[in-house]
């Protein structure tokens, strides 16, 4: 499965396994978007930060606040912002579009 975050982390299940290996590496929005058309589920959290990674993929982004886990094989498209927000701080779409940003691809391998 196709995951698409609002966060650098990588969510893993270590009920099922000790070890786990992640690859990870940064891609471009052509890359991200080539992904992203096949099949894949949105775990992004908030509304605006959906609302901006659908304007900069072209592709909708539903906002899901949901738990989920990588397994084997599951990759992961994760925005990334560069700088720290202040707790509990919401962005709006229009604060989020001045922001630097990362696509990190990841995947768990083993």
């Amino acid at each position: 499965m196709l995951y698409i975050l609002n966060t650098l982390i990588v969510p893993v299940n270590f009920d099922e396994d000790n070890e786990i290996t992640v690859k990870m590496k940064r891609i471009n929005v052509d890359e991200a978007k080539f992904l992203l058309a096949g099949e894949f589920e949105s775990a992004v959290g908030h509304q605006s930060t959906a609302e901006v990674i659908s304007k900069i993929l072209g592709v909708k982004i539903h906002p899901e606040r949901k738990t989920i886990f990588f397994k084997k094989g599951d990759m992961g498209i994760h925005f990334f912002l560069r700088e720290r927000l202040p707790e509990g701080k919401i962005l709006s779409q229009e604060e989020l579009e001045k922001l630097d940003y990362w696509l990190v691809l990841s995947q768990v391998v083993e």
